[in-house]
């Protein structure tokens, strides 16, 4: 037990065996990867691990309609609350961290507050999110949580091999309708935090121990076709092609003057899918689909690409005798995280000596679900390398532990310690 709350630390050896415990679940011997996809067996396994793991250290266990998974730790106040979480789905041969980390922390600052034997003015919930990394989308565990479901979606959605998430959840004996009684009451979050590996490259290569997250990028995901005539490639002169596959690469050619005339140091785009059609050799492609994968911190960046992505489109389809097509797959608006948290975050870091950078979000998250209806605030910390969705993904244990004590010190103040009991 601890008279001093400031003075509480985390046990590295704990975060250790919890990761190495969960990373064993849905492993493959073969490629080293990690195959934890929502609401497959080994997805369940992970969540009944979660909640042995919440049980067994005296937090009150639960789950939601969504499937996602959580431990309070009851303190002096029901509400409002303040919430800490991430996800342990994975995609297919994924690495040990992403998603992991941030509850396995979260549960180690919960456990290491009651062990200590403080009792905090509010509760504290863990939660462990479903679908985050996106089998049916992405976000659905975050989306049901603040109320953003709809049944439509529930009946829609699909995987890459055409199983539908309501078939999903009825194998592993969920009622996919009770997803839509997942919401919480948005006056009753006072908070939201979570940790994640970078994903990227900046702290490592800075030499920081973590990162403050300013903002969380937007991005719209559209899928595209160009449709041109498929001919002979030894007859047909090239002034008479309608070639579709050269339209993709007028556009591709396009990207880097559009994103210099509209975007700014954060943007992003990506062409990471085409298929050719016919596919054939001695033939003219006569039409090829492509995903387009675009992001940005602004809103009014976002609106102002896709305007000139779509200009850039038809005056290739006019100059080529082709036609195009698209359609939205995705969008999730940028979204900025509390300045009041982000400030308590920096002080705390202050305190703890930590080398840390305040930076933007690359990549989506659940915490910008939660932004959208309530306070959040996201910590990083480095990926080696740069390094993520691979087994190859890994962040040193120093850096693990800072992290984690930035969340429990930061975790502490949101709650408001009262005594220790």
């Amino acid at each position: 037990m601890t008279s001093n709350p400031s003075q509480l630390r985390v046990d590295l050896h704990r975060i250790k065996s919890d990761i190495l415990a969960l990373a064993a679940i849905g492993r493959n011997q073969e490629d080293h990867g990690i195959y934890r996809m929502a609401f497959t067996d080994a997805d369940m396994e992970g969540k009944r691990w979660l909640l042995h793991r919440i049980e067994e250290n005296g937090l009150d266990p639960a789950s939601d309609g969504a499937g996602s998974i959580s431990g309070v730790l009851r303190g002096e106040w029901e509400a409002p609350r303040v919430y800490v979480g991430s996800h342990i789905d994975t995609v297919p041969c994924a690495g040990t961290l992403d998603g992991t980390l941030g509850v396995v922390i979260g549960l180690e600052c919960l456990r290491a507050i009651k062990a200590a034997g403080i009792v905090p003015r509010r509760c504290i919930e863990l939660i462990a999110f479903s679908d985050e990394e996106g089998r049916f989308g992405g976000m659905f565990g975050s989306e049901a949580f603040c109320g953003m479901l709809n049944p439509e979606k529930l009946r829609s959605a699909k995987d890459l091999d055409g199983m539908t998430l309501r078939e999903a959840m009825l194998r592993q004996g969920l009622d996919p309708l009770k997803a839509l009684d997942a919401r919480r009451d948005p006056r009753n979050i006072s908070g939201y935090l979570e940790l994640h590996i970078e994903q990227g490259p900046v702290l490592d290569r800075e030499l920081m121990q973590v990162g403050i997250v300013e903002q969380i990028t937007g991005l719209r995901s559209w899928s595209l076709r160009f449709t041109g005539e498929s001919n002979h490639a030894g007859t047909t002169p090239m002034s008479y092609r309608k070639d579709a596959f050269m339209g993709l690469a007028d556009f591709a050619h396009e990207i880097p003057r559009i994103l210099d005339e509209n975007g700014g140091e954060n943007t992003r785009a990506t062409i990471g899918k085409a298929q050719i059609q016919p596919g054939a050799p001695n033939t003219v492609p006569g039409s090829v689909e492509f995903s387009l994968d675009f992001r940005d911190p602004s809103s009014d960046v976002l609106d102002a690409l896709a305007d000139a992505f779509l200009k850039a489109l038809s005056a290739i389809s006019r100059r080529r005798g082709l036609r195009f097509e698209y359609s939205v797959q995705g969008s999730l608006q940028p979204v900025a995280s509390a300045p009041k948290l982000t400030g308590l975050l920096e002080a705390k870091a202050k305190e703890l000596n930590l080398r840390y950078l305040r930076m933007p979000s690359g990549a989506a998250h659940d915490a910008q679900m939660i932004g959208l209806i309530a306070p959040m605030a996201m910590v990083f910390v480095p990926s080696k390398n740069g390094q993520s969705h691979s087994p190859a993904e890994w962040t040193s244990w120093d850096d693990i532990e800072a992290g984690a004590n930035l969340m429990l010190q930061t975790l502490l103040a949101m709650a408001e310690p009262s005594q220790p009991a």
